[in-house]
């Protein structure tokens, strides 16, 4: 189970790889005025933020889904977990710099540590 869920994740990444620079280039084009660097990391945080939580977190129907349906699902359920968690996070006095390492990092790990015992 374990080697297959590497193999899975390999080849997906080269999808999200994929996904990444079709991102950078249409935030390129409609931010024509800034430098790359500023693109890049915009569309890095996006990546970082919400695409990759939502992708370890919707990995779980790898079976049933398709990557395509996946990402764009995962992303959005990203958006509203991470959205609350920061809220709630600040609420109990957590400085909303954290938030950008904390939570993304602790989804990732948790999806994927409870894909490894599957």
């Amino acid at each position: 189970m374990k080697k297959e869920v590497f193999d899975i994740l390999k080849k997906e990444f080269a999808y999200i790889g994929i996904l990444f620079l079709t991102a950078l280039i249409i935030f390129k084009i409609a931010f024509y005025k800034e430098g790359l660097m500023v693109v890049l990391v915009d569309v890095l945080s996006l990546l970082w933020l919400f695409v990759l939580p939502g992708y370890f977190v919707m990995l779980h129907w790898k079976d049933k889904i398709d990557f395509t349906e996946r990402i764009i699902i995962g992303t959005a359920l990203a958006v509203g977990v991470i959205g609350s968690s920061s809220y709630y996070l600040g609420l109990f006095g957590l400085h909303i710099k954290y938030h950008i390492l904390i939570l993304p990092t602790v989804i990732i790990l948790a999806s994927f540590i409870i894909l490894l015992k599957r």
